[in-house]
């Protein structure tokens, strides 16, 4: 029997991924983008302020940094707490020392369960972006949409009463989202999201409520990522850090064109006292950098749009 020749046509069948969120183009063929002040490079430094929940569900999968034995899992449960008790200090001085202007991605929860902590962040005046309620509360395909509507309204709201910030930025735990979510996240007035990590400069992404901007938020350089699941050392990871910088402004000055170079930093890994001396390593080595701009998600975000036709 012979297949229908409609069974094979797809509607959305296009140049890269078959859809329509955004114009798939290579690197190479888009308008240069230049940083403030002739920067080659925008550093985004995403730091990571999270609650992860004892009794997570872990469904439909379990968040990565989530509890792994059985309950109650108090080993993980308290290292995770650690990064908001002790290393995120560490992490605050050594950005501080450097120059180094961090964002921070922050789950609703923490302004309930930590509201000294968000103090202390909102005060510094650096920009706090939404992370979802807390790290379980994943967004996935299987979610339906009355639930997601919920998350999302609830954590922007809970997160714009205490911050007083507009928070326009948002990071999914694991970077999950369900078909929808871009489009719940453009209606609640998130400008810019960084769960699309599919290249070295921002882009836009067309949703039901108008554009967002997807701010890749790289996983190759998030130290979670290269240290707790790649089992690479901190010393690994500052080398992959810094040589990753070193390439992106050396690419950029030959091509005129410049790059982001983001860096997702998690206080319960690199707030470590074995560890901390890493993390300084790459932030010296960065703020070193000949032509790198150090800046918030909005600013970045905000420069690259001013260059849109």
């Amino acid at each position: 029997m012979t297949l229908d020749a409609d069974y094979l046509r797809y509607p959305n069948r296009r140049h890269g991924m078959d859809h329509d969120r955004y114009d798939w183009s290579i690197l190479t063929t888009r308008s240069a983008v230049s940083w403030p002040e002739g920067a080659r490079v925008a550093l985004w430094v995403n730091v990571a302020v999270q609650f992860f929940p004892l009794d997570q569900s872990g469904k439909p999968f379990a968040p990565p940094g989530g509890m792994s034995t059985p309950y109650p899992d108090l080993r993980h449960f308290s290292l995770r707490d650690y990064g908001n008790r002790v290393g995120i200090v560490r992490c605050l001085e050594a950005l501080d020392r450097f120059g180094v202007r961090p964002t921070f991605a922050v789950n609703g929860a923490v302004a309930e369960r930590c509201p000294e902590l968000l103090e202390r962040l909102v005060g510094r005046g650096d920009e706090i972006l939404a992370s979802s309620w807390h790290m379980d509360t994943l967004h996935h395909g299987d979610m339906n949409e009355a639930e997601e509507r919920d998350l999302v309204e609830r954590t922007l709201t809970t997160l714009r009463a205490r911050t007083g910030q507009p928070v326009e930025g948002w990071v999914s735990p694991a970077g999950s989202q369900s078909r929808r979510t871009p489009d719940l996240l453009a209606e609640h007035g998130v400008r810019y999201m960084g769960d699309w990590i599919n290249d070295d400069l921002p882009y836009a992404f067309r949703t039901d409520s108008g554009e967002i901007v997807a701010l890749p938020l790289s996983l190759e350089l998030d130290d979670q990522f290269l240290i707790a699941s790649s089992l690479h050392s901190e010393w690994e990871y500052a080398t992959q850090v810094k040589d990753a910088c070193d390439y992106l402004a050396e690419e950029a000055a030959a091509t005129g064109h410049g790059r982001l170079l983001a860096l997702s930093v998690h206080p319960w890994l690199l707030g470590q006292p074995h560890r901390i001396g890493a993390f300084e390593a790459v932030l010296e080595h960065v703020a070193g950098t000949p032509g790198v701009w150090s800046a918030s998600g909005s600013e970045i975000t905000a420069a690259w749009r001013d260059q849109q036709g």
